[in-house]
């Protein structure tokens, strides 16, 4: 008995055999895509029923398999007849896919939490890590890996490497993991309020070659506002500042709409880059974008003057002088300074964004004031600064990082 089962990395299921089905059941199976069982010709299921009888039971039938290809080949058919209504039941998932970080909810809880980064082996094109295990190589690769970020300021940027990290991260799903076949999706994905319909349709696309069956789509300020607690159906006006990876979504919702809003590519990895920048020209100091982070994460700060101050640390990097290795200590009032220019472009948005906000919903504002979600907001002493220019008070979200992915998984 001559036959095969295989699967592609988008779930296409390949089942060759010459002994079981005819020509045309065959081409049948080889355009079927796993998560739509439920178009399968009768006889195809037949087929499957007969195949995984044979392997648990007709040992002497197999020939050449080995017992590993016979478990394998009864695991396969299983999932493939007991997946016949998937596309009735489709697992929900909902996905916050950041320019830094990627997170998924799976029945109610955050499943994976990781960085929106894949390392690529050049000469094949294949992915070799993702997430962590790829962040932990950025600017330590030779010549034959590179690392890559698939979004950039908030949309993507590289289509393959976007589809196969989401396939890959889907995967990782630890109630999914052991299943053979990715089960048909229900995704609810959250992008930026002004992405163009071209981005919006990569977004759609990528989440439908890895099996998302339905997919919604909704903007960033409108989920970071539900998971922040705000009954967005109120006819009262709310303000919602959402500082990420890549842009910053400033808007003001009411009646379970977006009245107006800003998004300025102006947010974390611009952080970053002024960092590095900083280091350069102040200290002579090379430093990459992982040392960088550390920085903006240890004595990151939006003012000067901060009531409990972090504490210095040193920082590691090549003198741009001498070419040697150099250590230095720097503190919050120096990555201050370094922000600054960045702070004052997002304040600036904030009050161009006020400034266009019918007058009712303005006086709403004043009493509710401005809320602040995402990585971003986690800077030391932003609130403060930004409710300085304002006039208004600033609330940081509790759990600001997954204040928006908090309502998407309610939503899925």
């Amino acid at each position: 008995m001559d036959y095969r089962i295989e699967k592609d990395t988008i779930g296409n299921v390949k089942v060759s055999s010459n002994s079981l089905w005819g020509a045309q059941t065959q081409r049948s199976i080889n355009n079927f895509k796993i998560g739509n069982p439920g178009s399968m010709p009768l006889e195809i299921i037949y087929g499957f029923a007969y195949l995984k009888k044979a392997a648990a039971y007709s040992n002497h039938k197999l020939g050449v398999l080995e017992i590993k290809k016979r478990d394998l080949i009864s695991k396969v058919c299983d999932e493939i007849l007991d997946g016949k209504h998937d596309d009735q039941f489709p697992e929900s998932i909902a996905i916050d896919l950041g320019t830094a970080n990627t997170l998924i909810i799976h029945n109610d809880k955050v499943v994976v939490d990781s960085p929106s980064i894949v390392a690529i082996d050049k000469r094949t094109d294949k992915i070799i890590a993702v997430g962590t295990e790829a962040s932990l190589m950025q600017g330590k690769t030779h010549e034959n890996i590179k690392t890559v970020r698939p979004l950039k300021d908030g949309v993507i940027a590289d289509f393959n490497a976007s589809e196969q990290m989401i396939s890959l991260l889907i995967k990782s799903i630890p109630a999914l993991k052991k299943r053979f076949f990715t089960p048909s999706l229900k995704m609810v994905i959250c992008i930026p309020s002004g992405i163009t319909e071209v981005e919006m349709r990569a977004v759609r696309e990528s989440a439908e070659i890895v099996n998302g069956k339905e997919v919604y789509l909704i903007h960033e300020p409108m989920a970071a506002a539900i998971g922040i607690g705000i009954d967005i159906m109120q006819p009262k006006g709310n303000m919602i500042v959402d500082i990420g990876g890549g842009t910053t979504e400033i808007a003001v919702i009411a009646l379970s709409g977006i009245v107006c809003d800003k998004s300025i590519k102006v947010a974390g990895d611009v952080f970053t880059g002024d960092i590095i920048y900083y280091m350069r020209t102040q200290h002579n100091l090379y430093i990459g974008e992982r040392t960088a982070e550390k920085i903006k994460v240890n004595v990151g700060a939006a003012s000067e003057e901060l009531e409990s101050p972090p504490d210095d640390i040193s920082v590691q990097g090549r003198d741009l002088l001498t070419g040697k290795p150099k250590e230095i200590i720097i503190g919050y009032r120096e990555v201050a300074k370094a922000l600054d220019k960045s702070i004052v472009r997002i304040e600036d948005s904030v009050m161009e964004t006020l400034s266009k906000t019918p007058p009712e919903l303005a006086a709403d504002i004043y009493n509710t004031g401005i809320y602040l979600a995402g990585g971003g907001s986690i800077l030391r002493g932003l609130d403060k600064r930004l409710s300085r220019k304002t006039d208004l008070p600033v609330f940081i979200a509790e759990d600001p990082l997954r204040a928006v992915v908090r309502e998407i998984g309610r939503a899925s």
